[in-house]
């Protein structure tokens, strides 16, 4: 177990330095750059005012210096500045990863709560009326854009109570905050738990013909403990990856939401910092999304030999 954790340790390391790279000189080749945008925005005409902006920017020092001087930062804790806010970078992003992270959280924790039971019961009841309605209802979670029904969502709460649940606020208390995050979680949340769901359910199936299961069932066992201690135990492994791969993908994923339901989140912030070419703020988002992508996909593996004793880890 050690020696898989050390490998592991060192595939992520490795893996991060090649994000690392790649985001520094992909954001370098698009063209123009924050001393461009500043210097056309404020209508200045003279060359040697824009040289001296990205002095004082260091944009006129050597890619590998800027690279260098990035990842030192990074060791030591400071992420730079941003250039267009003049505050430092940790400072603008640490204020808005907690309110990204509980929009996710929350939609994470619906999808779960909907998707696994549901796909459960569809595939115990294959091919009955309760079985084609969920499977439709999951098609039309997978069909639906969140920002679309978001928009229609938001129609509805101003047609029937006359107000919009928006983010326009901190909230001061836990119910407050549920009362924030809730709706937006839940349109989030209706996508992810019907790929969970139609996952969970073509998992089940497949399990359900297994051998053992019928066994299982020819010694008397209950439908109950066979559907859930003996195929569910054994079936959720695909699912869990997913549920990992989508922990992920809703760090970084919610630009559209958040842009709907007005949140100051991570996403929406990275749109408008690239917009204005702010690497610092591009360069420490993407990879904080990255750590995040990585760090999810190791808990997948980990949790794999904690859900299935067949998986060993050796050393």
């Amino acid at each position: 177990m050690g020696a898989y954790l050390v490998r592991r340790f060192s595939l992520m390391l490795l893996t991060l330095f090649g994000i690392s790279v790649i985001i520094f000189v992909m954001l370098r080749l698009v063209p123009g750059n924050i001393a461009d945008i500043l210097f056309d925005s404020a209508g200045l005409i003279n060359p040697a005012e824009k040289v001296q902006i990205e002095r004082e920017l260091g944009l006129d020092r050597p890619i590998t210096l800027q690279y260098a001087g990035w990842i030192g930062g990074l060791l030591e804790g400071d992420l730079g500045y941003s250039y267009v806010s003049e505050r430092p970078a940790l400072e603008e992003i640490a204020r808005r990863v907690p309110i990204t992270a509980k929009l996710a959280g929350l939609a994470l924790l619906f999808s779960v709560l909907l998707g696994v039971p549901f796909g459960v019961i569809s595939a115990v009841k294959q091919d009955s009326g309760l079985d084609y309605l969920l499977r439709v209802v999951s098609l039309c979670g997978l069909s639906m854009p969140a920002f679309w029904l978001g928009l229609l969502v938001l129609m509805g709460f101003v047609a029937e109570f006359g107000t919009i649940p928006i983010y326009t606020e901190t909230p001061k208390s836990l119910l407050d905050a549920l009362l924030i995050y809730s709706v937006p979680a839940a349109v989030v949340g209706f996508r992810s738990s019907a790929l969970i769901m139609r996952l969970t359910r073509s998992s089940m199936l497949e399990v359900l013909r297994q051998d053992y299961v019928r066994t299982a069932r020819a010694k008397g066992a209950s439908e109950t403990a066979v559907n859930y201690h003996h195929a569910l135990r054994n079936a959720i492994l695909p699912v869990i990856t997913v549920i990992g791969i989508e922990a992920a993908f809703l760090i970084g994923g919610l630009i559209v939401t958040e842009t709907v339901f007005n949140i100051p989140g991570v996403a929406r912030f990275l749109v408008e910092a690239i917009r204005w070419r702010d690497y610092p703020i591009v360069q420490n988002l993407v990879l904080f999304i990255a750590v995040i992508v990585v760090v999810a996909n190791f808990i997948v593996d980990l949790l794999y030999g904690v859900l299935d004793p067949r998986i060993k880890y050796a050393d």
